[in-house]
């Protein structure tokens, strides 16, 4: 309760970046607003697109249902909807569902007085996404490349697109990626378990503050970042390992066609290993 009488000071009129007070209003405790509509909008429809798909055939299992990407003669025009198309407008779909609604937590924290961290941070999600079913596609020069929506059939395409370049963690973007990712877990591990071990005390024990959590680290590492660092360092983390999963799919096939370990022999062919 105490939680809703703290909501009502905020939920006041203004913040909205598009469709004045016409949408600006809460439905119990979800916040509506006009990129709130669209959203609905935009999931309803794609996903009404995706069981229309599934409707035409041939099967109703849902681990084999596929909504697959036009075929390479089409390359990036418009598809017939049984060819295709209804996987063109399923990611068009995608996009304004997913765009709508950073756009939407950018009304709510400006209604906050917060910063804009959160549509910033689920942006990155976002350019992931777009990158595999519009940039990479178009930098290829066909909606074929794009991946299908079914759940097989995506795993399929992950699987097929790895050993296209041999050995798909020579990929540099992809070290990069995977170490962010493997970073990331680390930081919040230790985060996670720092403050529950700080909050849960033995018996009889008062609860840890914040110069107790930092000193922990000090302790044990010799450096604290500090309760307001560590949550800027996750963010970070999380940020690139999105960031640079999505330029390890940009340049694999765009910019690089061979298998990924020949990359390296650009590493041995340095002059600086030619000693005679």
């Amino acid at each position: 309760m105490s939680m809703l009488s703290f909501e009502r000071k905020y939920r006041v009129r203004g913040g909205t970046l598009l469709g004045g007070d016409l949408f600006d209003f809460w439905v119990g405790p979800f916040y509506v607003g006009f990129f709130g509509v669209t959203t609905i909008f935009f999931a309803v429809l794609g996903t009404a697109l995706i069981i229309w798909d599934a409707a035409l055939g041939p099967t109703w299992n849902i681990w084999q249902i596929s909504i697959d990407p036009p075929p390479l003669k089409y390359g990036l025009g418009f598809a017939p909807l049984k060819e295709g198309g209804i996987w063109q407008l399923v990611t068009i779909c995608a996009l304004g569902a997913f765009g709508s609604w950073a756009l939407r937590q950018a009304e709510i924290a400006r209604k906050l007085g917060m910063g804009l961290h959160i549509p910033f941070a689920f942006s990155f999600a976002i350019f992931a996404y777009f990158t595999l079913v519009v940039i990479r596609p178009v930098m290829l020069g066909a909606w074929a490349h794009g991946f299908p929506y079914g759940i097989i059939t995506h795993l399929d395409w992950v699987s097929d697109t790895g050993y296209q370049y041999a050995a798909f963690h020579y990929n540099p973007a992809h070290m990069i990626a995977i170490t962010f990712f493997f970073t990331t877990v680390l930081a919040l591990a230790l985060h996670g378990a720092l403050i529950l071990s700080a909050t849960n005390p033995a018996k009889g024990e008062r609860v840890k503050t914040p110069e107790h959590e930092n000193t922990y680290f000090r302790d044990t590492i010799g450096y604290s970042i500090g309760t307001l660092g560590i949550h800027r360092l996750g963010l970070f983390l999380a940020l690139n390992a999105g960031f640079w999963s999505a330029i390890t799919m940009i340049i694999s096939g765009p910019l690089w066609v061979d298998p990924w370990p020949d990359w390296w022999e650009v590493w041995r062919n340095l002059p600086i290993w030619n000693w005679n």
